[in-house]
């Protein structure tokens, strides 16, 4: 949504009696996944102005700048928003940004990702639950071969918490279920360093040293398979975020499963966490768990089941759910495909 109104003084105005009804949204980038723009972004709106008719959302993306999602959440305080849902590209960086918020007046949500600094609300998956089930999807994919398997693990950005969550729950069950990790490095959360990274593993291992990749997100796992492919290789390949590409790849075989965080609950708890704390309402019938940050304890935090998505299971799951219609996966370069897996 756009800013409301250009006088300066009537923004200033509004904030200052508490009557100021926007609230900002902040999401990181989108070049690595198209779920920002396509689902979060737009379920995040529809909710918010289903629950608070006159209600306005102030949205900027960062385009994987931290500098640059800086200075929206500046401008955001300038206009005298009182509500922020926060989706840091660099959860680090905005302990100093939180605080100075809070001491505004400034409730922040931490979406996605968990913010450093005193954040009102969490709102996100058990993202460590995530990493468990990628890692048990690959062991599920690899089967009988699992145990003399050696692995290469492309993580997700250092700088994102939820990167270190997905990486500990895998090893937690790879560690003791494939051979052993060969090569580990982060991708970034960049498909052209992801595609970069596994080049170098093959050159270092070999086009057999390594019988599966684990990708922290699909964005990434996209390029790995591109690379792969390009050098004859063919192992299982992971991801994240169950992008409409990385089903369609799951439906040629090319990827062997993604995992599935349903958008809208997410975007919804958000939304409702927002109003709720914009109308100065108690938020413990939507966040009903507790969770630590780096810097704070004990906030209060929504956190969501996710799901693993095969082949076998996309009827069931993001068919269901409608987040994609049996249509849009199945187009031509994938339409016999869809009919041996029984979509269509």
């Amino acid at each position: 949504m756009a800013a409301c109104g250009k006088a300066g003084s009537d923004k200033k105005d509004d904030a200052a009696s508490g009557n100021n009804k926007s609230i900002g949204l902040l999401l990181p980038e989108n070049a690595s996944s198209t779920r920002y723009e396509s689902f979060d972004k737009p379920f995040i709106e529809a909710k918010v102005h289903e629950l608070c008719a006159d209600c306005k959302v102030e949205y900027s993306n960062a385009e994987g700048s931290a500098s640059k999602q800086k200075q929206q959440f500046d401008t955001l305080i300038a206009q005298g928003v009182k509500v922020i849902i926060l989706d840091a590209f660099d959860a680090k960086a905005t302990q100093s940004w939180v605080k100075e918020a809070a001491d505004k007046g400034v409730k922040v949500i931490a979406y996605d990702r968990l913010a450093t600094g005193p954040v009102s609300a969490y709102v996100s998956f058990d993202n460590e639950k995530v990493g468990e089930l990628q890692g048990q999807a690959l062991v599920e994919a690899l089967g009988a071969k699992a145990a003399d398997a050696n692995v290469v693990m492309i993580n997700g950005d250092d700088a994102d918490p939820n990167a270190g969550k997905f990486k500990a729950g895998a090893h937690k069950v790879l560690d003791g279920k494939v051979k052993k990790i060969v090569y580990e490095q982060s991708g970034e959360w960049k498909p052209t360093v992801a595609g970069q990274k596994i080049g170098a593993a093959i050159s270092s291992l070999g086009k057999d040293g390594f019988q599966a990749v684990y990708s922290a997100n699909d964005g990434m796992a996209g390029a790995i398979i591109t690379q792969l492919k390009s050098q004859g290789i063919n192992v299982p390949v992971g991801g994240q975020d169950a992008g409409l590409d990385a089903i369609q790849r799951l439906v040629s075989g090319d990827q062997a499963y993604t995992i599935y965080k349903a958008y809208k609950p997410l975007a919804d708890g958000a939304a409702e966490l927002a109003v709720d704390l914009l109308q100065g309402k108690d938020i413990k019938s939507v966040a009903t768990s507790t969770i630590d940050s780096d810097t704070d304890k004990g906030i209060p935090a929504t956190l969501l089941e996710p799901k693993v998505v095969t082949k076998a299971n996309i009827k069931d799951t993001v068919i269901a759910d409608k987040l994609y219609k049996a249509s849009d996966i199945c187009t031509a370069d994938f339409a016999a495909a869809c009919t041996a897996a029984g979509l269509q």
